[in-house]
């Protein structure tokens, strides 16, 4: 097997606020896997929360770890995800490593991943993200992402500046929406607390939001069945569930749970949280970091089995350095390439 790194800067079109901080773009590690004659690609965001606060970082970890893939070996996908994890790897750098195996694995069947995979197509719109801004920002934003195809728009909340400013920014949103076929997400990021959350909650019911995500800190999950109890949502977790082994101690207090390539270590991680959240009658959605194409067109191959989508990142990025799942009408859809189908088509 042979492996190659090549680190990318990814800039977006919009800075990204939301309640932990701002995000104006990111290095991107991309990692190629080779093995007779068919190489696939695949790709990693940095997250400190996921391991590794650098593309550098993630290339040390995964350069020492595939010298132990050996040709000899007839290794699983899953196996050398399950390796990499025991070793301690971040989960990031798994991500990039397990998406180019799995591109691989299906290109050299000559198949769509999601084909590979048993998977039908995407059908669920993605949400598009606005970030926290003031009203007149989220305006602005909300007529653009409408004007481009949103049929789904998810509000960042969680403001430091309380939740006054959180109810501004979604009545804003919903203002832009009224009168469109257009569903509200919402997402606070860890940013309440329990009495926050009750109260925003409800008043978000009221107002038509379809769900909430994340709405206490991860590391507060013991507070989570306080807020389940009697909810007027469904109640998403994200970074309170990383990998498959974190959902039994919360799926009784929780109404479905997000899965981000870059925080369960690729496709290998989100097939398995994908059946255990199957096994506790949860709802699924998947979601992004800072993503190109790359690793968005890999998360797209397993739209057809999820309940939402989030996979936008790739169309706020000014350029976007890849090619590969496309945007139809309002759908992140697979481009019927063999593998995830998507290639670096930028490379400054």
């Amino acid at each position: 097997m042979r492996i190659a790194f090549r680190t990318l800067r990814l800039q977006k079109e919009f800075p990204l606020t939301i309640s932990r901080g701002t995000s104006a773009g990111s290095e991107n590690l991309f990692v190629s896997a080779t093995r007779g004659g068919v190489t696939g690609w695949g790709e990693a965001a940095p997250g400190i929360r996921e391991g590794a606060k650098s593309a550098a970082q993630m290339q040390t970890a995964l350069a020492g770890f595939c010298e132990s893939i050996d040709d000899g070996d007839d290794w699983a996908v899953m196996q050398i995800h399950d390796r990499a994890r025991e070793r301690g790897l971040p989960a990031c750098a798994i991500a990039a490593l397990d998406i180019a195996l799995w591109d691989r694995l299906a290109r050299a069947a000559n198949l769509p991943l999601h084909t590979l995979l048993g998977l039908g197509k995407p059908r669920a719109p993605t949400s598009m993200t606005i970030g926290i801004n003031p009203p007149e920002v989220v305006r602005e934003r909300a007529e653009l992402l409408l004007a481009r195809g949103a049929r789904a728009l998810k509000i960042k909340l969680g403001s430091p500046d309380g939740a006054e400013a959180d109810r501004a920014m979604f009545a804003q949103a919903a203002e832009s929406a009224r009168g469109r076929a257009v569903s509200l997400r919402v997402d606070a990021n860890g940013g309440w607390d329990v009495a926050d959350a009750r109260a925003m909650m409800k008043w978000l019911a009221e107002r038509g939001a379809e769900y909430v995500e994340q709405p206490l800190a991860e590391g507060r999950e013991e507070e989570l069945p306080a807020l389940y109890k009697n909810r007027p949502l469904p109640l998403f977790v994200d970074e309170s569930c990383r990998f498959a082994e974190d959902l039994p101690k919360w799926a009784h207090a929780v109404d479905g749970v997000n899965i981000k390539l870059m925080k369960c270590g690729g496709v290998s991680g989100a097939l398995r949280i994908l059946a255990a959240a199957r096994a506790f009658g949860l709802k699924t959605m998947i979601g992004c970091m800072s993503e190109s194409s790359m690793s968005i067109s890999a998360a797209a191959a397993l739209g057809g089995a999820l309940d939402h989508i989030d996979l936008d990142s790739q169309l706020n990025l000014a350029p976007d350095p890849c090619r590969g799942a496309e945007f139809v009408d309002g759908v992140v859809m697979p481009n019927g390439r063999p593998g995830h189908g998507a290639e670096i088509v930028h490379a400054e």
